[in-house]
């Protein structure tokens, strides 16, 4: 094949920067399989957020005829997002990774208390993280819902991504914010 589909703005910040060229074959996957099975909706799962934004941007920019379905976050009873990439943990490492959640839940009683200041959230979670550790950080970042823009303020809906390494295992998770 020589014909692919990009995102490229969306698709070259958080996890792309970190994997070139990925959402240029999540996006030629996904429309190749719009263009076959027509769906009326499709419904993602929004632990992977920035994808979830790239698939919604496909359906805009190519006039797709189908309703992007978003799908809250499933998690383990302990609060660990579920993932694939979990069986790739031994019972230390799955342990340690109970630091991202943790650090989730720490932004999002934050912004309930009201801080606003996007570098003091950034600072607290970062820093619950780097109790952990097992724990290498890829990024942490406060982005715009829509854009995935990096935000100063908390003055509309956020999301706060992570993507952090423990053991073999790259895992990602975020938590919408509201200010």
């Amino acid at each position: 094949y020589q014909t692919c589909v990009e995102v490229e703005k969306l698709g070259g910040l958080l996890c792309g920067m970190f994997r070139p060229g990925h959402f240029r074959g999540v996006a030629t996957i996904v429309a190749k399989l719009f263009n076959i099975v027509r769906p009326h909706l499709a419904i993602f799962g929004c632990k992977d957020y920035q994808q979830l934004q790239i698939v919604r941007q496909l359906v805009r920019d190519l006039n797709l005829a189908v309703e992007i379905v978003p799908h809250p976050t499933v998690r383990e009873p302990d609060g660990l997002a579920m993932s694939s990439r979990n069986a790739y943990l031994d019972p230390q490492e799955r342990q340690a990774a109970l630091c991202l959640s943790r650090s989730l839940r720490l932004a999002e009683a934050l912004a309930r208390q009201g801080e606003r200041r996007a570098k003091i959230i950034l600072e607290r979670v970062t820093g619950e993280l780097q109790k952990e550790s097992l724990a290498r950080i890829d990024y942490v970042s406060l982005i715009d819902a829509e854009s995935l823009q990096d935000m100063d303020q908390l003055e509309r809906p956020a999301v706060l991504a992570l993507a952090v390494r423990i053991g073999k295992a790259r895992l990602i998770d975020n938590q919408i914010l509201k200010p």
